[in-house]
Order: C-alpha cells, then structure tokens, then sequence
C-alpha cells in the first residue's frame, strides 16, 4: 500500500510538471497560474474530505466510514482498520469480562468489590443475599451504611486476609455466615462471604458427640469403680451382697460394650458406600428371627405380630439389615407399654419397591423431632432413653445401612397414639422369583410359619 507521503509528493509533482510545461509554452505566469490552479484545487479537495471526516467524528460508525481514493482514501481505510481492530479487542474483553462474571456468580461465596473508600462498585447475587444488597441500587454507596453488621467498619478498616468476622443475618438467626475483607490494587478490597451453617452444626455434632460418648461411658464405669473401691476397702460381703454387686457391674460393662460396638459399627458403615456383601435375603427368616429376639425383650409384655405380604427377599447384606432392622424392632418394644402391640411387616407397593415396616402402639413421637431422630445420641426424652438400656446410635446405624442399600426411611408418628417406621427400597433390589406369601403370625404358631417359610423357598 502506497504510503500517504508518497502519495502526497506525486500530486505535488504532477502539479509542478503541469506548471513547468504551461510555463514553458505559455510564459512564467501563465505556469505560475497554472501551478496556483493546481494547489487551490488540490486544497479544495482537502477541505472537502476534512469536512466529511469531522462530520463523522461527530457520530463516528465503523460501518460507515467515508469512502475516498488518493491519499484520503488511504486515510479512511487505515481508520476503517483501526475502528474494525479495536471492535474486536472491545468485543474479546467484552467476552473475557462476561465469562469472568459468570464464574464469579457461580461461586459458592459471596464477593462484592468496594474502592478505597469502602463503596460498593459490584457484587454477585450470593453476596447481595448475603449481606441483603440490592444489585445495581447499592452500587457507589459505602458498604458500612447498607449493611448493619456490628464491628464491619472497624473489620474494614484493619482488612487482613487471615482475620475473619462471623454473624447471624437479623433476617435468618439460624444461619451463619463468615466475611473476608481481602485487600488489592489501590485501597480496593474484596469482601467475601461465606455461609458456614452446615460447618457450625457439624462442629455442633462433633461436640455433642464427644460430650455424649464421655457422658454415656463414664457412667457405667463410674458404677464399676464405685463397686471395685467398695469391694477393695470393705470387709468380705455377704455372698449376696457380692453377687448383686456383680451382676450391677454386668450390666454396666454389658451396656459399655454394646455401647462400642455401635460406635465400631457405624464407624465402619460411614467408612464405605455400599455393602461389602451382596446376597439374597430371605426376610421370611430374618422377620420372624426379628421377632423371636423382640419378644424376648418383651418378656410377655407386648403382642409381636409379622405381616409378611407378597415377596419376602431383597438383595443386600443380611448383617446390616439385620442390625437396621433389629434396631426399629427394639426401638418400638422398648418405647411401648405394656399389653402394646408390635407389628413387624412386609410387601411390595405398586411400583414393586420392597418395604419393610415396624408399627406399634407406643406413646409416639412429637413433630418436631422426627426430623433429627437420626443423628447420633439425640434423644427425644434423655432419661426415659437410658433407661431403656438403648445407646442411642440405633437409629444412626439405621440412616448408615439404609444409604448403603439405596434405601429411605419414612416415620409417621403421633404422641400418644404410636409410631410407624418405613423402611422403602428400590425396586431393583426387591427380588420376584419366588410365589407370594401372606401370613400373619402370633406367638403361639411361630414354629408352624418358620417350617412353612422354608418349605415354600425350598420348593
């Protein structure tokens, strides 16, 4: 491309040889006529293109660039480049900035940016619920008058990234969420926010947890001892005397066992994902097993009934279930009185999911607590619980084995009136190779059921 002093030097040329030639012919002033012609009409033309380039500076358009040929037409087009260069580099920031927001509002955080002066230039819309902002509203004020948290300025103004400011929102008391104030560039800070609910209530847990292990065994060993430094500095007991003292410390060491043995176990069921075994089985066996052990816990007190209704196997680990199962059944014999009825049953629901329930008519469970029956060592009536002899991971145990097999536990309870618990796999796991069974069994024909059961899976 030729460039425009080059261009520029030609016409300049060409005007001197014109006038060169008319003077030559015609006389010197006729050539410097001639030559003055030339620069006038070669101004003019300057002129008219300047004109037409202010005009378009005043409403400049990169599609409508005025055209033009000679040295103004290298002008054009080199400012139709520019414009043309400059649009795409607009359009990659443009493109880097909107994927830069994107990634900012899909954090899981909270971020506003304020300037020096604590003012607030942008925030994604976890931060604005956060710190309860109006996106686009609060921009440009100071952050310290939109947002009432007790202590923010004096956090601000010191806007280390170690230091940290917890708080409840007014709207929310039960949440809590954690601020970062982390400086950058000139004065400018990020104020980042986190919502560490779920974090307080698992420390929350861990606490309790601690405090309940240490509290559930320090009371039998708290018997033991007593009983050990009795038996040291005392003269010898009656016989007895002994063996009551004995049995005591039994039952307490008994209980501290039972106690471990639940930890161990759900230790190891949250430590995999599904059931290290995988077997078919027979709940025609394993309900009317359950039901033997419940009614000896019952010792006469309590009517265990088993309803078993269509197919009676899953596929699982009959250990886990056993232990899941069984802890429903002692659940509901322990927190039912006397001449209660206990009904273990079974069947398969339209949709050919197995479920396994435990209804009985005990003295039920409040609303409100249904929803943390779960959680370990959470009781809905502490003492009544310890004297029930359970520990109080029974129902933990439950949630564990149940998220192994796929399965979900559903309650419907009501004070005073009992409580049904739910336990619903999925149909892939409910095996249908077998006739159906209905059957509903008193202890008075258990042995008949169990010898018919058999029979039947047999054949």
């Amino acid at each position: 491309m030729m460039p425009v002093w080059f261009s520029l030097t030609l016409k300049f040329a060409a005007i001197a040889m014109v006038a060169l030639f008319v003077g030559a012919w015609k006389g010197v002033v006729a050539g410097w006529a001639m030559a003055c012609i030339g620069l006038l009409v070669l101004h003019a033309a300057h002129v008219y293109q300047l004109t037409r380039l202010e005009r378009w500076l005043k409403a400049p358009n990169a599609d409508d660039v005025p055209d033009a040929w000679g040295t103004w037409g290298l002008v054009f087009a080199g400012i139709y480049r520019a414009l043309r260069q400059e649009t795409k580099t607009r359009d990659a920031v443009g493109k880097e900035l909107e994927l830069f927001m994107e990634a900012a509002q899909a954090l899981p955080g909270g971020i506003a940016m304020l300037d020096s002066g604590d003012q607030l230039l942008w925030c994604n819309d976890t931060a604005a619920v956060h710190l309860g902002l109006q996106v686009g509203r609060d921009y440009g004020l100071r952050i310290t008058n939109i947002v009432r948290v007790p202590g923010l300025a004096a956090f601000l103004q010191r806007a280390l990234a170690d230091n940290t400011l917890d708080y409840r929102p007014a709207d929310n008391t039960g949440q809590l969420l954690s601020l970062k104030a982390i400086p950058f560039g000139d004065g400018r800070k990020l104020l980042v926010s986190f919502d560490i609910t779920q974090i307080e209530r698992a420390d929350t847990m861990r606490r309790d947890f601690i405090a309940n292990v240490s509290h559930e065994l320090r009371t039998p060993l708290t018997v033991i001892h007593g009983f050990l430094e009795h038996m040291n500095d005392a003269p010898v007991a009656p016989a007895e005397q002994a063996r009551r003292h004995i049995e005591l410390m039994t039952q307490q060491s008994d209980r501290m066992l039972k106690l471990v043995d639940d930890l161990l176990m759900l230790s190891r069921l949250e430590a995999g994902d599904s059931p290290n075994r995988e077997e078919r089985v027979d709940l025609h066996a394993l309900l009317q097993g359950l039901a033997q052990d419940a009614r000896a816990l019952s010792a006469g007190r309590h009517q265990i009934e088993v309803d078993v209704l269509g197919e009676a196997a899953v596929t699982g680990s009959v250990d886990e279930l056993r232990s899941a199962f069984g802890n429903l059944v002692s659940n509901a014999v322990r927190y039912t009185p006397q001449d209660g009825r206990v009904t273990l049953a079974w069947r398969v629901d339209e949709q050919g999911r197995g479920v396994f329930s435990v209804a009985d008519t005990g003295i039920g469970i409040a609303a409100e607590h249904i929803p943390r029956l779960t959680e370990r060592f959470y009781r809905v009536d502490r003492g009544r619980s310890r004297d029930t002899g359970g520990t109080g991971l029974g129902l933990a145990i439950v949630k564990h084995v149940l998220l192994r097999h796929q399965a979900t536990l559903e309650i419907q309870s009501e004070l005073g009136a009992g409580s049904e618990f739910r336990i619903v796999f999925p149909a892939w796991r409910s095996v249908v190779d077998a006739p159906a069974h209905n059957a509903t069994d008193t202890p008075n024909h258990d042995t008949a059921d169990v010898t018919k059961h058999a029979e039947a899976d047999a054949a």
